[in-house]
């Protein structure tokens, strides 16, 4: 009887992971991938080599843990395997939720055999991370350069031991924008000065311009730049022969006749066997910043990016493409999504939207998540402990068992679409008997709710549903089963955040502060088709 239980618990596993890996794959199995390679909100990518494997860190704004790290050993198949932001500061700023600020723009950097990480907090300025595998353990965030507005880092080490960095201009911050500029850096990147030289003005030409990655080849120093936007923009790239100028530019990368709009930020990869990619975001809406992978190749010392379509001598992306060499053949991988909660860590996949304080919720050695209904907020919208992960794909479903056991009146659970607008299914202790609705929000410098007539529930078991279709379309269903499903409530149409896509998860929610709070035992939470 015990080898049965195995073998069947085995086998869930297996189909779990199987339908996870079916939400999106950009490879194709025939030598080809479709892009995005990742679609979620990966915004911001940045993506360096250390000898055979690829690793990718992106923006993480408020949710923790930040700086997501990624592997990939051809460029297409990705995991995640952790995060370099554990906390983030300050403490006591980021113990709150503060939507849109925090880790803007990053870049990751492989130099002398460690890792790098610089990332711009546009409130307080450039910190610097490092550690000796990808994987960490990373250094506590030193800030490398103080003050307001400095955003989108990228340094560079001369082949001469000395080291530079070009970073931009957050005007909300900063009172300026739109303009890239070059100062020193202490060879070993502890220090950044303040010896900034402007490379280029871009309001002439550029719209606004920003996101610059710093590379040298073939003796040229090379800027890498998005410029007129972040949905209807362009890639520019400027070279000089003197890393600080003056520099010229041309664009290499448009929209052109193809849907990838942007197309944005991104990083230069060179393979082991010599070919070049280029990783840029395509901003899509509610599903967020998604990643795209463009062959690259060098002509007169440009880089000519995509495959010039309209032949105006300005590249466009491709959709479907061959994979990179990279000497080998690798196995399909996608970023974790689905969860049985059956580790005593958390997944991956998941973040918070502050950082985490300890009653929070935990993960138990019991095969569940648990989740505390200590956090009291006049609304869910600026509540730290909801645990959230990116929408992985255009249609996907997700589906949660969860067991709630209320201690105190007004206690909640449920799942949640969350972004300026929201909408989730509350499970609510409603003096003794639990009641499911619906709740929907909006976010519009305040927030208003609206609910749907509760539904009596006479099991504190339940499993909750949300189908997401093309467009961010959201219709959410509930089931005391698992077989047997009900529609609730109305569709939503979701809402991208401040910065970041949409995102789905959990929650568990108070109305009061008393010395035992409630719990939320959530079994599983699975992504299918």
């Amino acid at each position: 009887m015990k080898n049965i239980k195995i073998i069947l618990f085995l086998l869930s596993i297996f189909s779990v992971q199987k339908n996870h890996a079916q939400v999106w794959v950009s490879d194709n199995g025939d030598g080809t991938y479709t892009n995005p390679v990742l679609h979620a909100d990966y915004s911001d990518p940045d993506v360096v080599r250390a000898g055979d494997d690829y690793y990718m860190t992106a923006s993480s704004f408020n949710c923790i843990p930040g700086l997501p790290i990624l592997h990939s050993k051809d460029l297409v198949n990705w995991k995640i395997i952790g995060h370099a932001l554990v906390k983030q500061p300050p403490f006591e700023t980021y113990n709150k939720v503060q939507h849109g600020n925090g880790v803007w723009a990053p870049s990751i950097n492989y130099h002398n055999n460690e890792f790098y990480i610089y990332y711009p907090d546009p409130d307080f300025g450039i910190y610097m991370i490092k550690a000796k595998k990808a994987e960490g353990p990373w250094s506590e965030p030193l800030l490398v350069k103080a003050g307001t507005g400095l955003i989108d880092p990228s340094p560079l080490w001369d082949t001469d031991g000395k080291a530079y960095m070009v970073h931009a201009f957050a005007g909300s911050r900063a009172q300026i924008k739109s303009l890239l500029v070059v100062c020193t850096m202490k060879p070993d990147g502890t220090v950044v000065n303040n010896d900034e030289v402007m490379v280029i003005d871009g309001h002439e030409s550029e719209g606004t311009i920003e996101g610059p990655k710093f590379y040298k080849r073939n003796n040229y120093y090379y800027i890498f730049a998005p410029a007129g936007g972040v949905p209807t923009g362009w890639q520019t790239i400027l070279r000089s022969k003197n890393v600080f100028g003056p520099y010229e530019k041309k664009k290499v990368l448009e929209q052109g006749s193809t849907t990838i709009n942007g197309p944005h930020q991104g990083a230069w990869v060179t393979t082991q066997t010599g070919e070049d990619w280029f990783f840029h975001f395509q901003d899509k809406g509610a599903y967020g910043r998604i990643v795209h992978l463009q062959p690259v190749k060098w002509e007169n010392d440009w880089p000519v990016m995509g495959q010039d379509f309209d032949k105006n001598g300005i590249g466009e992306p491709v959709t479907t493409f061959k994979k990179p060499n990279v000497g080998k053949k690798y196995a399909v991988e996608t970023p974790a999504e689905s969860d049985e909660f059956n580790s005593p860590k958390l997944g991956l996949q998941w973040q918070w939207q502050a950082n985490k304080q300890i009653n929070f919720g935990m993960p138990t050695s019991l095969g569940y998540l648990n989740l505390f209904c200590n956090t009291t907020s006049s609304n869910i919208f600026n509540a730290p402990n909801l645990l959230l992960q990116k929408f992985p794909a255009e249609e996907f479903t997700a589906t949660t068992k969860l067991t709630f056991n209320p201690r105190l009146n007004g206690e909640s659970t449920g799942l949640l679409i969350m972004g300026l607008d929201y909408s989730y299914l509350n499970f609510k202790n409603d003096n003794g008997k639990l009641y499911l609705n619906q709740k929907t929000g909006t976010f519009d410098k305040a927030v208003s709710e609206s609910e749907t007539k509760p539904v009596l529930i006479d099991n504190n078991t339940i499993y909750l549903r949300v189908k997401i279709s093309k467009g961010g379309i959201c219709s959410f269903f509930y089931s005391l089963d698992d077989k047997n499903y009900q529609a609730i409530g109305k569709e939503f149409t979701a809402r991208e955040g401040k910065w970041i896509g949409a995102k789905v998860g959990l929650f568990a929610l108070g109305t009061e502060v008393k010395n035992d709070s409630g719990n939320v035992a959530v079994d599983w939470f699975r992504i299918t088709k």
